[in-house]
């Protein structure tokens, strides 16, 4: 599938893209990344009550496993990393929100905090997104926004 930007039925004939898309979520014309990241959350109402070691294997294969569907998502659309591919988000997301308590606030500012820092992209997370290429390239720069939301928001849990 060699298209710059596919459909909702392309996206059903390949499974691949369909996961690397947030199950249709990355084809959102404005903010699709929002939109991937919303996906994340709503995964993590679903893993919320699991043990930090299970949920955070999960986090891990996810992540390896959205190296391989970015990048190949990636190649088959002839981009580096096309705005529909949504996948990193939903890691990153769920890694942020790895340890936040239950509550509407924390989700919430995890939400506004991993997005600000995904769009922000501060050092180190520019220069990775500028000179990392392929799957590894696409997740790096929303895993570590997520690891920099999950340090901020253990400070602020452990201060209050």
């Amino acid at each position: 599938m060699n298209v710059v930007n596919p459909t909702f039925l392309q996206l059903l004939s390949k499974p691949i893209h369909l996961l690397a898309f947030g199950f249709g979520s990355g084809l959102f014309s404005r903010a699709p990344g929002t939109a991937g990241t919303l996906v994340g959350v709503l995964f993590w109402f679903f893993l919320v009550d699991l043990s930090l070691t299970s949920y955070l294997t999960i986090v891990l294969i996810a992540a390896l496993v959205g190296i391989y569907i970015c990048g190949k998502t990636a190649t088959d659309l002839a981009t580096h990393d096309h705005g529909g591919i949504v996948w990193d988000e939903i890691v990153g997301v769920l890694l942020a929100m790895s340890i936040i308590p239950v509550t509407w606030t924390w989700v919430i500012s995890s939400f506004l905090l991993f997005r600000l820092l995904d769009i922000w992209k501060p050092w180190p997370i520019s220069w990775l997104d500028k000179n990392i290429g392929g799957g590894i390239g696409i997740m790096i720069d929303d895993m570590l926004a997520g690891a920099f939301t999950l340090a901020i928001l253990y400070l602020v849990v452990e201060i209050l």
